[in-house]
């Protein structure tokens, strides 16, 4: 069996007094979800969020441990994954999709993110970002 660990966030912003999320598509399935990727080397699980998101996107952020969330599925036959996700405030707005892994990004009212949302565990993620953001002042 082999073993793979990826770390992200779901990344918001506040607009217009909504609470918004970073969405990313995938070039390869075309399947919505949030900035991540491997643990290279020796980072922590949120320098791997940190840099992914910035390499996927261009958004620099601040991460909040205080959310730490994982899904585990099996991505392929004898793989297994994890998948750690913090959540993260955007300190810039200047998107920029990285050319070979990402089709699109998009901004997303945190209530409207559920209808784009490709996967379940996506979903019960943010649901779970969603109540964690909104204690947040």
């Amino acid at each position: 069996m082999n073993y793979e660990k990826s770390c992200g966030a779901i990344v918001y912003r506040k607009f217009h007094g909504n609470t918004e999320i970073l969405l990313i598509r995938h070039i390869k399935s075309g399947y919505w979800s949030f900035p991540k990727g491997h643990v290279e080397g020796d980072e922590t699980e949120a320098e791997t969020a940190i840099r992914e998101i910035k390499e996927e996107t261009n958004i620099d952020v601040l991460i909040d441990t205080g959310f730490r969330e994982t899904v585990s599925f099996s991505p392929r036959r004898d793989t297994s994954k994890t998948v750690v996700y913090f959540v993260a405030k955007a300190l810039n707005n200047d998107t920029k999709p990285q050319a070979e892994e990402i089709s699109e990004i998009r901004w997303v009212e945190i209530g409207q993110a559920l209808s784009h949302l490709t996967y379940d565990n996506d979903k019960l993620v943010v649901s779970k970002a969603k109540a964690f953001i909104a204690l947040m002042k």
